[in-house]
């Protein structure tokens, strides 16, 4: 090996620099990319993951792939891994920014069985019960290879299930239905808690009114997660380009010709992994079918033994509250403390200080000790919510060699490995038992349909979300 082969190896096994700054006011309904070599946003996950893996370079001529997955976080690298593992594949993965760094690197690590925002009970109302068992039987075998896939991945594990905390009195009655029918309907073991066990035995949460635990539930290092997948991905011939983002997008003849900085790609299939981060301009299937919104998350300094004792933290498993803009959050494997929630409705809101603030008040109400505590990181990301609350694995037009998987809808931690392996067999052309409702039908439009066929009419819907914001708070804290 010569000094230039010895040369490109280093660079190869090496993670590619940042070719700009992080962007905290990006914004995909408004913004027509996500930018080029950006680097991370200042999360917890990125802070304290070390240093990132290899990749290979960005994308510097133009190059033939059997297929290229686009977006690089949990969701392509898992699909790319599938591929490899599974049906012998070996993907090209295109990434506009650094490797992961979208929503997988922004989450709040909580890894539960669930894949969208619909509770079972509204499984039931919308599809039937046949249906709906089959969508938790999928939720159930997603948390199975789930763990299966990252149990030599060294991601901080917290496992134990996930407590779902009633934050108001009045919905203990909803609490303790919705356990009954999994108990009795699914099979599933939650179990109902009153507020004195809650307090004293599982969290001091001066918000708690009793919780319904469930049995499954994991909470994970996001970015070290990611890291482990893409070690995976290209120990497997993956092949990952960061700083290679998809700038147009063409297909003739069954190829589909994707457009990037350093030269043209062109696949045989393309799967599509980019979730919140998905901009309207990548291709026109995917115009306007998600609805992104903010979601802030802080972690505090370490907390000392007194703290701890002082808001009685008894568990390390993942907590939910039941507002309808929840707080999610835990204490972290380093006595850390994490919460995170709604954040501004548009990205050029999002860094103003007033989000951070309401989340510090959000924990104040829940620890009144750890009021005014040092907070050590604060970030907000996009989160891909579909317009009917769940997620799409599909092939949307079954005469094109187009695949996407996005609109976990806050869910993706754990889902999105199970929506990765769905992909690839799609892919694979392996998909024809896939027959829930999520694999078969495309992202839907929401219904004022004529309100959202252009980037014009953003600021509108961004008003209704402000004034569903509105309600949402009114619901959650007065009514």
């Amino acid at each position: 090996m010569d000094l230039a082969d010895k040369e490109v190896g280093r660079t190869l096994n090496a993670a590619t620099a940042p070719r700009a700054d992080y962007d905290p006011a990006y914004d995909p309904l408004l913004d027509s990319t996500p930018g080029q070599g950006r680097d991370y946003a200042p999360s917890y996950w990125i802070g304290t993951a070390g240093e990132p893996p290899g990749d290979d370079g960005p994308v510097t001529q133009d190059m033939d792939a059997d297929v290229v997955i686009i977006g690089s976080g949990f969701t392509g690298l898992t699909t790319a891994i599938f591929l490899a593992q599974e049906y012998g594949i070996k993907a090209t993965v295109l990434e506009a920014n650094r490797t992961a760094w979208g929503c997988s690197t922004r989450n709040g690590g909580q890894a539960q069985c669930a894949s969208g925002r619909l509770k079972r009970s509204q499984w039931i109302s919308r599809w039937g019960l046949d249906t709906a068992l089959k969508m938790h039987r999928e939720c159930v075998e997603g948390m199975e290879n789930f763990k299966e896939l990252i149990k030599d991945i060294d991601c901080d594990p917290q496992p134990g299930g996930h407590l779902y905390v009633a934050h108001r009195a009045k919905v203990m009655p909803a609490l303790e239905k919705e356990a009954a029918l999994l108990r009795e309907t699914f099979g599933y073991n939650a179990r109902i808690l009153d507020a004195q066990t809650v307090r004293n035995e599982w969290v001091g949460d001066h918000e708690a009114h009793g919780a319904m635990h469930e049995p499954e539930g994991i909470g994970i290092h996001a970015a070290k997660l990611a890291f482990g997948y893409l070690k995976k991905a290209r120990a497997l011939g993956v092949k990952v380009h960061p700083a290679s983002p998809v700038q147009g997008w063409e297909t003739r003849n069954g190829q589909h010709y994707l457009r990037t900085p350093g030269g043209v790609v062109r696949a045989r299939a393309v799967g599509v992994a980019t979730g919140g981060y998905t901009a309207n301009a990548l291709n026109p299937e995917f115009r306007n079918r998600l609805f992104p919104i903010l979601s802030n998350s802080m972690v505090t300094r370490p907390l000392t033994a007194a703290e701890i004792e002082a808001c009685n933290i008894r568990t390390h498993q993942v907590l939910t509250d039941t507002r309808v803009l929840r707080n999610y959050y835990r204490l972290l494997p380093d006595n850390r403390l994490q919460i995170g929630s709604r954040s501004a409705i548009s990205g050029r809101d999002a860094p103003q200080e007033q989000y951070r603030r309401s989340l510090e008040d959000g924990l104040a109400r829940k620890f009144p000790a750890l009021k005014g505590i040092q907070i050590d990181y604060s970030w907000w990301g996009w989160v891909d919510v579909s317009h009917d609350m769940m997620p799409r694995i599909v092939q949307p037009n079954k005469n094109e060699t187009l695949y996407y998987a996005m609109g976990y809808g806050g869910n993706g931690v754990m889902y999105s490995a199970q929506a990765g392996r769905r992909l690839a067999q799609l892919i694979a052309g392996k998909g024809g038992e896939l027959d829930l409702p999520i694999f078969q039908s495309r992202l839907p439009f929401p219904n004022v349909r004529e309100m959202v066929t252009s980037e014009a009419f953003a600021p509108f819907r961004r008003f209704g979300q402000r004034f569903l914001y509105r309600w949402y708070y009114l619901k959650d804290e007065v009514l």
